[in-house]
C-alpha cells in the first residue's frame, strides 16, 4: 500500500479532476475504463491523474485480470482527516483564547 505524503496529498486534490476521482472512488473501486466513463475526461488523462494520486499516497490499485482496479488507500485519507481535525481544533482552540483574553465591556 502507498505511503501517504502529506504535502502531495493537498496538491492532489487542488486539481477538479483528481477530486472528482476521488470522489467516485469514494464511493466504489473503479478501473480506468469506469472512470472515464463516469468523468469529462479521457482514459489517458484519468490514468495521469490515477498515478498522481497513487504517487500521493490517496489511492492504490489492485490487479484484476487484464485491468487494474483502484481505490482509496485507507490509511491516506484517515492521514488527511487528522491533519483536518489538527486544524479545526487549533482554529477552535484560538477563537476560544481570543473570548478569555477579550476583556468584557461593563
Amino acid at each position: 500500500m502507498p505511503t501517504f505524503k502529506a504535502h502531495e496529498g493537498w496538491e492532489a486534490l487542488g486539481d477538479p479532476s483528481r477530486f472528482a476521482i476521488v470522489q467516485c472512488l469514494a464511493e466504489r473501486p473503479s478501473d480506468v475504463g469506469q472512470l472515464a466513463g463516469r468523468l469529462p475526461i479521457t482514459r489517458q488523462a484519468v490514468s495521469q491523474h490515477l498515478r498522481v494520486l497513487k504517487d500521493a499516497g490517496l489511492v492504490s490499485a489492485e490487479p484484476v485480470g487484464t485491468r487494474r482496479v483502484y481505490r482509496l488507500n485507507p490509511a491516506g485519507v484517515a492521514a488527511l482527516k487528522d491533519q483536518l481535525d489538527t486544524f479545526w481544533r487549533r482554529a477552535l482552540d484560538g477563537f476560544q483564547n481570543t473570548v478569555e483574553d477579550t476583556p468584557e465591556e461593563k
